[in-house]
């Protein structure tokens, strides 16, 4: 569990650096820990399945660092179309984002899904949520 958030907040702070002042991105990405073990933790709390955290924050964590990866990739990718001048180099990298969130929802939802035993439409919704306080939260403080 703990190599997945190792590796984690190194990519995650790789990413954010390189969208904004590195020390910004490191604080979210810290902030995005905390709020994604708090989280899963309160989840894990209201199900009463308090005994698989290990499972699910790895299960999810791992997720995050596959999307994590494929997002520094895009941003890599945008880099070049920039370089070379594309036209459509940021409505590409933008549908490339939104396909990844979409994507990491699902996923999430699957986890959550197969670890709560709920219906789909909770399960999106538990995921949704989760991607709003883990994402949404923390971007909202740096703004501040």
């Amino acid at each position: 569990m703990w190599k997945t958030v190792a590796f984690y907040l190194i990519s995650g702070m790789i990413v954010e650096g390189l969208i904004s002042d590195p020390a910004d991105g490191a604080l979210e990405v810290l902030l995005r820990t905390i709020m994604a073990f708090s989280s899963i933790a309160i989840y894990l709390l209201i199900f009463k399945k308090r005994q698989y955290f290990n499972q699910v924050y790895t299960a999810i964590f791992v997720i995050e660092n596959f999307i994590m990866t494929l997002a520094t990739v895009t941003e890599g990718l945008y880099f070049l179309m920039v370089m070379k001048h594309e036209e459509h180099a940021e409505e590409i990298s933008i549908g490339i984002g939104a396909l990844l969130v979409i994507w990491y929802i699902s996923i999430v939802s699957y986890i959550l899904r197969q670890t709560f035993e709920t219906r789909m439409s909770l399960s999106i919704i538990l995921a949704i949520s989760y991607f709003v306080l883990t994402y949404g939260i923390p971007m909202l403080f740096m703004d501040i």
